[in-house]
C-alpha cells in the first residue's frame, strides 16, 4: 500500500515533512495547499504534488492522508475537518493552546475513528532513542531521577512570542513530552520557577524566556527541566537519566563529531544552532512512524492524548508560576 499524502501548510516545517514523504517508498505527495501561493508552488517544484484548495483536498478520492503544519490556532479546527472526511492525520504540535477545546477535538477525532498523530519529534531523535533503549534494556535498573537541558541559541521574534502561547506552552512541552516517555509512569505534581533575564521586555507579552521546572511521579521518580531562549553556544539539547544501577547520558550533537588536539587544548566544533537541523533525523523517523503506522495497520507511536497530558504538565507550570506553589496535576 502506498500512502497518498496532502500537506497542509508549505513553510518552513511543511518542507521538511514534504521531504521526509518524498524519501518514503510507502507514501508520495500528492497536494498541496497554502494560504500564499508563492510558497506552496516552491514545495510542488521540489517535492511534487499539484497545488489544490482546502476544499478540494478534504474531498479528494485519491488522498489518504494529510500532515497539517498551519498555524497553531487552526490546527484543533482542521483536525475535526479532516477527520470528518476519513483522512488519516499528522498534526504538528500543540492541537490547541486551550486544554478544553484539544479534549473536544480528541471526542470528534474517538468519534469519527479518525487516525490521529501529533508531533513530538523528539522521540524519534536517534539519540534519545538509545536512551530509552538502554533504560528498556535494564541497563541503569530503575530510573530514579531525569534531567533534561533544553535551550535555544536565541530568543525568536517578537511577534511569535505573542502568539506561541508562552515558554512552557511552546518550548517546554516538548520537554514535558520526552519526561512522559522516558519515566513510564505520569506526572502527578509540578513546581515550576521562571525570569525574563534575557528580554526583560518579554514579561509585556505575558512569558518568560528562562524556566525551571521539577516534576514528581506518586513513587517519587524526579525531573528536572531547564529552558533558556539564550545560550551562546548553540543548540543546547542534552539528557541524563540516572537509575538504580548506573546512568545513561544522550550529549549535545555538533553538524561535524571531531576534536582537535594542538599546544593549545582540546578544541571541538560549534553546536548545531537551530532546531531544523539537530533534529533532521527525528523528524525523517518521525514521519516514518506515522507512515508505517498506516501502512501497516498498527496504533499511533504518537497519540493525541499524548498531546493533551504534555498539554497539562504545561498548563500546572503556568499555574505554578503564578501561584509559586506545586500544582497537582
Amino acid at each position: 500500500m502506498t500512502l497518498r499524502i496532502a500537506i497542509l501548510g508549505a513553510g518552513r516545517i511543511g518542507q521538511v515533512h514534504a521531504k521526509a514523504v518524498s524519501f518514503n517508498p510507502d507514501a508520495t505527495l500528492v497536494a498541496v495547499t497554502d494560504a500564499f501561493p508563492e510558497a506552496a508552488e516552491r514545495l510542488v517544484a521540489t517535492y511534487g504534488g499539484e497545488i489544490r484548495s482546502m476544499d478540494q483536498i478534504e474531498t479528494a478520492g485519491d488522498v489518504d492522508a494529510v500532515i497539517i503544519c498551519t498555524p497553531t490556532d487552526t490546527h484543533a479546527d482542521l483536525i475535526e475537518r479532516f477527520a470528518r472526511a476519513g483522512k488519516a492525520i499528522f498534526c504538528e504540535k500543540p492541537v490547541d493552546l486551550d486544554v478544553t477545546r484539544v479534549e473536544a477535538c480528541l471526542a470528534t477525532v474517538r468519534d469519527t475513528g479518525a487516525h490521529l498523530m501529533v508531533g513530538f519529534n523528539r522521540r524519534f531523535d536517534p539519540h534519545f532513542v538509545a536512551l530509552k533503549g538502554a533504560i528498556e534494556a535494564g541497563q541503569i535498573g530503575d530510573v530514579e531521577q531525569i534531567t533534561i537541558t533544553s535551550r535555544d541559541p536565541g530568543l525568536p521574534p517578537r511577534e511569535y512570542i505573542g502568539v506561541s502561547g508562552g515558554i512552557f506552552r511552546d518550548m517546554t512541552i516538548h520537554d514535558f513530552d520526552m519526561a512522559r516517555f522516558l519515566l513510564g509512569e505520569e506526572v502527578k505534581n509540578v513546581y515550576a520557577t521562571a525570569s525574563a533575564l534575557v528580554d526583560p521586555s518579554i514579561r509585556e507579552l505575558s512569558d518568560f524566556d528562562t524556566a525551571t521546572v521539577v516534576l514528581k511521579t506518586e513513587s517519587g521518580k524526579q525531573v528536572v527541566i531547564q529552558n533558556s531562549r539564550r545560550a551562546t553556544y548553540g543548540y543546547d539539547q542534552r539528557i541524563e537519566v540516572h537509575g538504580s544501577k548506573g546512568m545513561v547520558h544522550a550529549e549535545n550533537q555538533r553538524p561535524v563529531s571531531i576534536e582537535v588536539a594542538t599546544e593549545a587544548g582540546y578544541t571541538r566544533p560549534p553546536l548545531h544552532d537551530f532546531f531544523m537541523t539537530r533534529y533532521l533525523a527525528a523528524y525523517d523517523a518521525e514521519l516514518t512512524g506515522f507512515i508505517s503506522a498506516l501502512t501497516q495497520n498498527v496504533p499511533m507511536p504518537v497519540t493525541g492524548e499524548d498531546g493533551l497530558k504534555a498539554l497539562k504538565l504545561a498548563e500546572a507550570a503556568v499555574e505554578s508560576v503564578a501561584t509559586g506553589k506545586t500544582v497537582s496535576v
